[in-house]
């Protein structure tokens, strides 16, 4: 499913009778596929990894359904947002089962599937919005705030009843206390009250012709309503939660601290002779990150892949083949382009080119770390060689390292000794001595690539020079 993601097809739309978008119960489509994804619980950021994942494999197995299971008290606002965007990206028919109840978000939930079925004395609705309160209280909104969120509300769910020809005023009055409903000469909901519907009264038909308040009608059981919608010996698959979402939630709140260890360990290793603690540290924050995007369902293998490849190109620039520059810049860009592209949620059928707002997100996640990194190398290079931290880094974490006795001899056999500036020295860069390639920094003026140069003393674990007239 990962894999396929960035070059799946859409789904063909099928129709049912009377309902724009469903087939024909008994028009032979060959074999059926259905998906079942849970609504359960409150609905919170773990929520949206399920559901992104359930549709994506939905979109790759090329499914003629997905159902949502619906079971909730309802959740937060903005998951309610991504979860309608995220079951928009399906092409097949979706419908809700309200089995038991649709409160508040699931409400809204809900009204993003073509069609809702309820069980026997479920019920759906009650949707105001609410402030919850530390220790899990709650109470209702000051009015100026009520009516902000009332407004950006009903304008997110009414263009979703409008696509799928739900009765809006009655969505609406789900939302808002003063929105009064009359339809046929009944009083549906009176002013000051949220509305509320039973599985009888959601179905209850009005008008002329006749049509239902809000529910396509009651249903014993999901088995039923399957064979209902014409998929009675369909092959099913249920989505069902791992834990792995709750886990990626986290990882991902993190994602600005995974890219700023991943950069500080990894500058600091290039800084130490051998692999070692830096180094590993750097890998593993990038590890969680490419690990927290992989589970959320928002990219595959290939990143991580391109990341690694970005990384051994840099490599190879530092320490085999120094002042090439192309290698050392087209692994930054691949490093880059993977990390920018590991948070991008794509869909089957989707162009290879991400747009601006799919970027939007990334992009700005970025930058903060990037300014965040930066902060992080300038306080390592000013301070780290002067901590006896960086003397546990030197002679413990990295392998086959000499003792700081043996260490300061072989420097001070250094000095005095010739080569060539391999890269500009600005002041700091590498130059060639013999068969050795050292870190090398200047006295603060520039040497040009290629000038001849001499060792005059160290810093660290860098040889000073000066050239050579």
């Amino acid at each position: 499913m990962k894999l396929k993601g960035l070059f799946g097809s859409l789904l063909v739309l099928v129709g049912m009778p009377g309902t724009p978008g469903f087939a024909a119960a008994g028009e032979d489509a060959g074999p059926k596929r259905v998906f079942i994804v849970p609504i359960r619980e409150d609905i919170m950021p773990p929520l949206t990894y399920l559901v992104r994942r359930g549709v994506k494999e939905a979109m790759d197995a090329n499914a003629d359904m997905l159902v949502l299971n619906m079971n909730t008290d309802g959740g937060r606002v903005d998951v309610t947002e991504d979860i309608l965007q995220i079951l928009g990206q399906f092409k097949g028919q979706t419908a809700t089962y309200v089995n038991t109840r649709a409160f508040s978000a699931g409400a809204f939930i809900s009204v993003g599937t073509q069609r809702i079925f309820m069980a026997p004395q479920s019920v759906i609705g009650a949707a105001a919005p609410i402030m919850m309160m530390p220790g899990g209280g709650v109470q209702d909104l000051p009015e100026t705030m009520e009516a902000k969120m009332n407004s950006a509300i009903r304008a997110l769910v009414r263009s979703k009843a409008e696509k799928n020809g739900y009765n809006v005023e009655v969505i609406e009055a789900m939302i808002d206390r003063n929105k009064e409903v009359v339809i046929d000469g009944k009083t549906i909901n009176k002013k000051g009250d949220i509305l509320t519907l039973t599985d009888k009264e959601a179905a209850r038909e009005y008008g002329d012709p006749p049509k239902p308040l809000l529910s396509s009608g009651t249903v014993e059981s999901l088995n039923a309503l399957l064979t209902q919608l014409g998929f009675p010996e369909s092959q099913r698959t249920y989505v069902e939660p791992t834990g792995a979402e709750t886990l990626a939630f986290w990882i991902n709140a993190l994602n600005w601290l995974w890219l700023i260890a991943g950069v500080a360990g990894i500058y600091i290793e290039f800084k130490t002779p051998g692999f070692g603690l830096p180094g590993i540290v750097g890998i593993s924050a990038f590890a969680l990150y490419f690990l927290g995007s992989y589970i959320a369902g928002l990219s595959g293998l290939e990143w991580p892949i391109l990341f690694l490849l970005g990384l051994v190109l840099v490599a190879i620039e530092l320490f085999v083949v120094p002042g090439t520059v192309a290698l050392g810049l087209g692994g930054g860009v691949l490093m880059l382009v993977a990390v920018v592209m590991a948070t991008v949620d794509r869909y089957p059928g989707m162009p290879a080119m991400p747009t601006i707002p799919q970027l939007k997100e990334p992009l700005a996640g970025l930058l903060y770390a990037a300014l965040g990194s930066v902060a992080v190398i300038l306080v390592l290079a000013r301070f780290l060689p002067k901590t006896s931290f960086y003397g546990v880094l030197v002679t413990h974490s990295a392998s086959a390292v000499e003792s700081p006795r043996l260490q300061a001899n072989a420097q001070a056999s250094q000095v005095g000794r010739e080569g060539v500036a391999l890269s500009v020295l600005r002041p700091g860069g590498k130059a060639r001595f013999g068969d050795e390639i050292l870190d090398v920094m200047t006295q603060g003026e520039l040497i040009e690539k290629g000038a001849r140069v001499r060792i005059i003393g160290h810093s660290g674990r860098e040889a000073i020079v000066e050239s050579i007239a």
